[in-house]
C-alpha cells in the first residue's frame, strides 16, 4: 500500500475517533505549553518589576518590611505600611547629597491609588501630560491613562476620594478633586494612579482643612450665646463641616495644624548626586529600628531568588506530571492497537504488508504529537502578546 493509502486510512480512522484524538491532543498540548507558559509569564513579571526597580536608585521608608516599602513606593500596592515624618525627607535634601521625592500612597478613589507627591516625580519617571495641564493648586489631580480610559475621565471632571470607613468619627470627609490633566500611557503602574500634591493628600487625611467664616453664616448655623458670656465669640452648631472640595473661592481658607515636618509620608525616592553620596546615605541609615534606606534593585533580586526557587519546584512537578501524561498517552495507543487487531488482520488479508500496518500506527501517533506541538506553539504565541498586558494590569 502506498503513502496515499496510509494517509486515507489514517485520516478516516482519526475521523471516526474524534473524541479520543481530541483528548490526546489536548493533554499533550498542555504537557508542552504549561512549562513554557509559566517560564514566559514569570519572565515578563520579572522584566516589569526589575525595570521599575532598576530606575529607582534608593527608597526611604520607616522601619519594617523592605519589600512592602518597595511595593508601596514603586507600585502603590501596600497602603498600610508604617509612615515616616516629612521632615525626615527634607533632612536628606538639605544636606545636598540627593534629590528627594516624597510619596504618600495611602488613600484611593475606588480602585485607583491616590499618590501624593511633588512635580519632581513626573520629571523623574518621564511622565508627560497628554491632555490638560500639570498640578498647580491644592485640590487638583492628574490621572493616569488607564484611570482615564477605564472611567471616561477628561480634564474638567472630578474625582472623589474613597473614605477608609463608612462612618468617620474624626470628621474627615471625602475630598472632591478637580482633574486638570491626563497622563500619556507609560506601561507602568503610573497609568493606574491618581496624582495629587502631597498637601492635597494630607487634606484627604484631615490634616489640612478649611472652615466657613463664622460671622458670615446664617442664624440657623449659630448656637445661642452662653448665659453670662459676653466674649463676642460666634459659636456654631454641628451642621458646619469641613470643606470636601477646594475651589477658587475657599482655597485661601485651607490651613494645616501643627508642624509640616511631622506630617506623614509612606516613602520617598532618593536620587543621590553621585556614588559617594549614595554610600554616605546608606551608612547613615544603616541603624536598626530607624528609617531604612534600601535599594529596590537589591530587593527585587532577593524576591526573584525566592520566586525562581519556587518556579523550579513547580516546573519539576509539571515535568513529572508531563511524563505521566505521556505514559498514559502511550498506554492509550497500545490499548487502541490491541482493539484494532481485527482491523489489521483484515488489512493483511487484503494484501497490506506489515510495514503498512506499522505506518498506520505511526500515523496516528505522529498526528497527535505534531498537532499538539502546533497548538502549544500557537498558545505560546498568543501568551507572548497577552502576557505583557496582563502583567501590567496585575501590577497596576
Amino acid at each position: 500500500m502506498n503513502a496515499g493509502g496510509v494517509w486515507f486510512l489514517g485520516r478516516r480512522y482519526l475521523g471516526r475517533n474524534r473524541a479520543k484524538t481530541a483528548l490526546l491532543v489536548a493533554a499533550f498540548s498542555l504537557v508542552w505549553l504549561l512549562p513554557a507558559g509559566i517560564a514566559l509569564v514569570v519572565g515578563k513579571v520579572e522584566e516589569q518589576l526589575r525595570a521599575r526597580a532598576a530606575g529607582t536608585p534608593l527608597l526611604l521608608g520607616q522601619a519594617g518590611s523592605p519589600l512592602e516599602l518597595v511595593f508601596n513606593g514603586l507600585y502603590f500596592t501596600k497602603p498600610a505600611i508604617a509612615t515616616l515624618p516629612y521632615g525626615g525627607t527634607e533632612a536628606i535634601a538639605a544636606d545636598g547629597l540627593a534629590t528627594v521625592i516624597p510619596l504618600y500612597a495611602r488613600y484611593a478613589a475606588a480602585d485607583h491609588r491616590i499618590v501624593g507627591t511633588t512635580l519632581d516625580y513626573f520629571d523623574f519617571r518621564g511622565l508627560e501630560i497628554r491632555e490638560g495641564r500639570g498640578l498647580i493648586d491644592l485640590g487638583e489631580c492628574v490621572v493616569g491613562s488607564g484611570v482615564a480610559a477605564q472611567n471616561g475621565i477628561v480634564p474638567g471632571d472630578s474625582v472623589i476620594s474613597t473614605p477608609e470607613t463608612l462612618f468617620d468619627l474624626a470628621g474627615v470627609y471625602p475630598l472632591k478633586m478637580k482633574v486638570v490633566g491626563v497622563l500619556a500611557p507609560s506601561g507602568t503602574p503610573d497609568d493606574a494612579a491618581i496624582f495629587v500634591d502631597v498637601k492635597t493628600a494630607w487634606i484627604i487625611e484631615g490634616l489640612g482643612h478649611g472652615h466657613e467664616e463664622a460671622d458670615k453664616l446664617g442664624e440657623e448655623a449659630r448656637l445661642a450665646a452662653l448665659s453670662g458670656s459676653d466674649d463676642g465669640a460666634v459659636r456654631l452648631n454641628a451642621s458646619v463641616v469641613q470643606y470636601n472640595e477646594v475651589t477658587e473661592e475657599n482655597t485661601d481658607d485651607f490651613h494645616f495644624h501643627g508642624e509640616i515636618a511631622d506630617y506623614p509620608v509612606t516613602a520617598a525616592i532618593v536620587i543621590p548626586v553621585d556614588a559617594k553620596a549614595q554610600a554616605l546615605l546608606k551608612g547613615r541609615y544603616g541603624k536598626a529600628g530607624g528609617p531604612q534606606l534600601i535599594s529596590p534593585g537589591t530587593e527585587m533580586d532577593e524576591l526573584f531568588a525566592t520566586v525562581f526557587s519556587v518556579q523550579d519546584f513547580v516546573l519539576r512537578l509539571l515535568g513529572a506530571i508531563g511524563v505521566a501524561t505521556l505514559a498514559i498517552g502511550a498506554l492509550v495507543f497500545l490499548l487502541s492497537n490491541r482493539l484494532r487487531r481485527d482491523e489489521f488482520r483484515h488489512l493483511r488479508h487484503l494484501g497490506a504488508d506489515p510495514g503498512t500496518v506499522r505506518a498506520l500506527v505511526l500515523f496516528e501517533g505522529a498526528f497527535v504529537v505534531v498537532t499538539s506541538l502546533m497548538m502549544a506553539g500557537a498558545g505560546l504565541a498568543i501568551l507572548r502578546i497577552v502576557a505583557p498586558i496582563l502583567v501590567r494590569q496585575w501590577l497596576a
